[in-house]
């Protein structure tokens, strides 16, 4: 005989706290309606959030929100008097069907819901939340176990100040028999590891007799985000093996064809010459913008979003570093630097899939200068038998790593209740966790090895993505200290605390 159970969780709130965003971002679907207005949800409906082989079910009720709180907990109240409760139900069906609406929805709560997730709007203060204090009758009439979720809570920040916006609506909800814990969960900026802090805070609350079935949920639910992350390493890793295979070959420069180079990246309509330095890169610059972008999408679409990456057009990214780097004259004089150098910071912009054009990864060392020769600082002149071929360096290489994990962290937090995929600047604190999640694998010197020994293309893949994800995992770990990393996912973190802080070149 199965011993499969169902559990329920309910969503309620004060009406227009973000309810059916919240809970689209966890079921990974477009479910109910959402609108910047009250009452958009008028019904409760249930909405199947892990399932098992076995048959256990976890459900999430997605209900309608509370209007007039204050005399909802009063009528709520007046139903232990049977007569007066029917009279007063019929009129409410009749001449304020919303009201009557969000009375039947609470019942269904107190019914059906094994656990409920009170959401609360983070936006606003505590003390400015006049209807606090009823939905908290409300919450004691319906009687199940209560964790308060903060929505609205912007984008990520720091652990320390997420953690003292708890504590303060920690203080303001108070301490009730039916309120169990208060965690933060944004519908447009949570990750999964704040998932997994869910689960882990409703499995103790659970009755007693569900609490196996729901364990099995929740390994469920583990394995399906580590086949999630596992694809989303892949796709990071592919544009990094990709481009540090690639190579194109290139002639040597006339000073005519060096002229035309510094033209064209000018912007100047030229024609002719052979393939130099310039257009060499160029072409590697193409090859690596075009692997990103698909990795992006790919990233998109694991994470069951909306939307495609940004198609870069890179002749407005390039005039985008020329205006920030005006010619020095006498580095343009030498052969091919002007255009090698600005088709270097190009490929740092583009690197970054479309988190921070412009001069911020320039800037942060990752390519960009001009070497004695006039070969962009991020492409290696190869000579061979044959002729001569141009390839990234071993640093530039390395570089993509924290723009691949900062791509990842922003796909990653993109809840799906916000809607299609749109690129945007990330937290600026982010780059600083990712760089110490690097430096205690030996810094991004060490990363750099790794493509000599990374070997042939298929060992190079599988090299390059269990160390994105070490890193990823050890990024996880930094931006959310108190969550526990789930069992799935045991055994990838590695972290090094006696390793060799990274020079200052590599930072």
């Amino acid at each position: 005989m199965s011993d499969a159970q169902s559990i329920s969780l309910s969503l309620i709130s004060h009406t227009n706290a973000g309810k059916t965003t919240l809970a689209r971002t966890l079921l990974d679907e477009d479910v109910g309606e959402v609108r910047d207005a009250a009452h958009v949800t008028s019904t409760a409906d249930r909405h199947t959030l892990i399932e098992t082989a076995g048959g256990d079910e976890l459900f999430l009720w997605d209900t309608p929100g509370f209007g007039d709180s204050a005399r909802l907990a009063r009528r709520l109240a007046a139903s232990a008097h049977p007569l007066r409760s029917l009279v007063a139900s019929a009129w409410d069906r009749v001449c304020d069907r919303p009201f009557w609406s969000t009375q039947q929805a609470v019942k269904n709560v107190r019914d059906e819901a094994d656990v409920v997730l009170y959401l609360v709007n983070a936006a606003e203060k505590p003390q400015d939340a006049g209807y606090l204090e009823p939905e908290m009758r409300i919450l004691e009439w319906i009687g199940k176990p209560v964790i308060a979720l903060l929505n609205q809570t912007g984008p990520p920040r720091p652990a320390a100040d997420e953690a003292a916006d708890v504590a303060v609506w920690r203080d303001a909800l108070g301490t009730r028999a039916i309120l169990r814990d208060v965690i933060a969960l944004d519908a447009f900026a949570r990750c999964w590891i704040q998932e997994a802090a869910l689960l882990d805070t409703v499995a103790p609350v659970l009755p007693q007799g569900k609490r196996h079935a729901f364990a099995r949920l929740a390994a469920a639910w583990e394995a399906r985000r580590k086949a999630q992350f596992d694809a989303s390493m892949a796709a990071l890793a592919a544009p990094i093996v990709r481009a540090a295979a690639d190579q194109e070959p290139v002639a040597e420069a006339s000073l005519a064809d060096s002229l035309r180079d510094v033209g064209r990246a000018v912007g100047l309509p030229l024609k002719g010459g052979g393939k130099t330095r310039g257009t060499a890169i160029e072409a590697l610059a193409a090859r690596l913008d075009a692997a990103i972008r698909a990795s992006t999408d790919e990233l998109i679409a694991i994470h069951r979003l909306e939307g495609r990456a940004a198609a870069v057009v890179t002749a407005r990214l390039a005039a985008q570093v020329v205006t920030r780097a005006p010619v020095d004259e006498k580095k343009a004089a030498i052969v091919g630097g002007f255009v090698s150098g600005a088709l270097s910071g190009l490929v740092a912009d583009l690197a970054s899939g479309g988190l921070t054009f412009g001069a911020g990864l320039v800037a942060g060392g990752v390519a960009g200068a001009v070497g004695g020769a006039g070969i962009a600082r991020g492409v290696n002149l190869v000579r061979g038998t044959v002729g001569t071929t141009l390839r990234w360096s071993d640093e530039f290489i390395a570089n993509l790593v924290p723009a691949a994990i900062l791509r990842y962290l922003a796909v990653a937090h993109y809840g799906r209740g916000r809607g299609e995929w749109t690129e945007g600047e990330h937290p600026a604190f982010w780059r600083n966790v990712v760089m110490e999640a690097i430096a205690r694998r030996g810094g991004v010197r060490a990363l750099a090895m790794l493509r000599g020994s990374a070997g042939q293309a298929d060992a190079g893949a599988d090299a390059w993505r269990r160390e994105l994800a070490t890193l990823a995992l050890g990024v996880l770990a930094g931006l959310y200290p108190d969550a526990r990393m789930p069992q799935a996912f045991g055994g990838e973190v590695s972290p090094q605390p006696g390793a060799e802080a990274p020079a200052p070149g590599d930072r």
